[in-house]
């Protein structure tokens, strides 16, 4: 009985998920929403019901669809009814309205697909169901229902930066270097499991963004693995940082091993396949593990082949193939795990080719830097150098 009762237990703790996967990212919600109903006219006096309230979401950083849904699981979202008129006070009260917080980067979607609006800024707001207008003599002072609508609150992350890249290629290393962020990292595949923002801080008090997200899969962009789940969140980034192990890659004893300039293709295809206009992106391609013997030589014949990318596309494997190849700004050598050089030299190369992207976007805008070094140059004057 005793043996019984420990092996219950034990087949009880193994079905028990990990706590880091019992925490998991929420970034999307299905929510009932309805705004309120117009309150009824007075005719006798000319009386006008009351406005009913809306629903709206209002964007702050610091929300959390997680929240949300355990907070509004399985209940309806109604905003205030409008007062009805009466003698004694012949313009009915509006009702009040329901604001519901979330994160920046949410796109609200109504049942049938249609988009009802987007939220990529603190405070602003999106009314996602209308009040119905009170009673008055243009609608025979009968108030009408409010708005109903079954929505979804869609998170797609908003960074600078998002890494892009198969499980253990680096990412979470390269992000815990880079930035504060305290990913979590081990030596083994998909270790993450839900995004990671971090903030890479300048001496100059310039920060920027840039988001971990979950490694990719062959076959990610018809949602395997965690697929769509991933990609999706890529497409709000200003710049993609590819990230690949020198040594290639393999995802499992049923896949072939992959070598690096082939996994770096394969992840073209799936971005590629998922969504084309990702391809035009700005993008920069890190090789990493460069403390690797044999990396150099590695690194300098996949510089090679994208100088030539043309012919050395036609002699990888068909599967691995993209239709068009993604142009990359640099190509670089890092270790995530060493940090030292190749790191600073990243950091300030995301920051240069983010500036170049908010110049060719911003054409009114002038970089500081620029406009000093004009400046010393119509007077003459020789100061310390400006990068």
């Amino acid at each position: 009985m005793v043996f019984l009762t420990r092996t219950l237990f034990a087949i009880k703790e193994l079905k028990k998920p990990r706590k880091y996967l019992r925490s998991q990212f929420l970034d999307s919600v299905r929510l009932h929403v309805k705004g309120g109903n117009g309150g009824t006219g007075l005719p006798k006096y000319g009386g006008i019901g009351g406005q009913g309230g809306c629903v709206y979401c209002i964007g702050k950083e610091k929300a959390d669809l997680k929240k949300i849904m355990g907070k509004l699981r399985g209940k309806s979202i109604v905003a205030g009814h409008g007062e009805d008129s009466r003698k004694t006070k012949i313009v009915g009260n509006p009702g009040s309205d329901v604001q519901l917080e979330v994160p920046l980067g949410v796109t609200v979607y109504k049942e049938d697909g249609n988009v009802l609006g987007s939220i990529d800024q603190e405070d602003q707001t999106v009314i996602i169901a209308r009040g119905g207008p009170g009673g008055k003599p243009d609608n025979n002072f009968l108030g009408h229902f409010g708005q109903t609508h079954h929505i979804r609150l869609d998170l797609k992350l908003i960074a600078d930066i998002g890494l892009v890249g198969f499980p253990n290629a680096g990412k979470s290393s390269l992000l815990k270097a880079i930035s504060r962020a305290k990913p979590r990292i081990a030596d083994y595949p998909f270790t993450t499991i839900k995004p990671n923002k971090g903030i890479i801080s300048f001496s100059d008090k310039r920060q920027i963004s840039i988001a971990d997200l979950p490694g990719l899969i062959e076959g990610a962009h018809i949602n395997v693995g965690l697929g769509h789940s991933f990609l999706k969140h890529v497409e709000r980034t200003k710049l993609l940082l590819f990230i690949a192990d020198v040594k290639g890659f393999q995802l499992g004893p049923k896949y072939p091993m992959r070598s690096c300039l082939e996994t770096i293709l394969l992840l073209n295809k799936e971005l590629e396949l998922y969504n084309e206009d990702m391809l035009q992106k700005p993008a920069i391609l890190a090789v990493n593990k460069m403390d690797l013997p044999g990396a150099d030589e590695t690194l300098k014949n996949i510089r090679q082949a994208f100088k030539n990318i043309d012919s050395v596309i036609e002699t990888v494997p068909e599967d691995v193939r993209p239709e068009n190849v993604i142009h990359f700004e640099d190509i670089i050598g890092i270790s995530a795990l060493k940090r030292g050089e190749s790191i600073d030299e990243l950091k300030y190369l995301l920051r240069r080719r983010l500036d170049d992207y908010a110049d060719e976007t911003n054409p009114d805008i002038v970089d500081s830097s620029k406009l000093i070094r004009q400046t010393r140059a119509m007077i003459g004057e020789k100061g310390p150098k400006v990068t």
